[in-house]
């Protein structure tokens, strides 16, 4: 009964060795959980400043193309009205020609001078 006994006891010993090992193993695991908590709980606070990072600079993106979309607007529109304004100042310049010669003939026929001769 003795050596029954004895391997009881060596059964024990050995069951509690077992038991502490994976407890040592379920310890470790733990603490690695608890890290990659810690990190996935970091790298989630980064993503939820990131977005309102982001939703910002959207939010700046979208009033900069609606500016930027007025200024193109507004120049052309500008350019549109240069272009008329030349193309008037260049009609207005050719009547003026057409007039000025006019008058000039008008004004050596009364002054009895043959046209285009400068009066005296």
């Amino acid at each position: 009964m003795a050596s029954q006994g004895a391997s009881l006891q060596n059964y024990n010993t050995e069951l509690i060795k077992m038991l502490e090992t994976i407890k040592e193993s379920r310890e470790e695991v733990q603490q690695e959980i608890e890290s990659e908590e810690r990190e996935k709980t970091a790298i989630e606070e980064q993503m939820r400043l990131m977005s309102i990072r982001l939703q910002e600079i959207n939010d700046s993106l979208h009033k900069k193309y609606n500016t930027r979309n007025e200024f193109d607007k507004t120049i052309g529109e500008t350019e549109n009205a240069f272009m008329k304004i030349l193309e008037s100042s260049q009609t207005l310049l050719h009547v003026l020609k057409k007039e000025g010669q006019s008058l000039s003939k008008k004004k050596a026929a009364t002054l009895g001078q043959p046209p285009g001769t400068a009066p005296k």
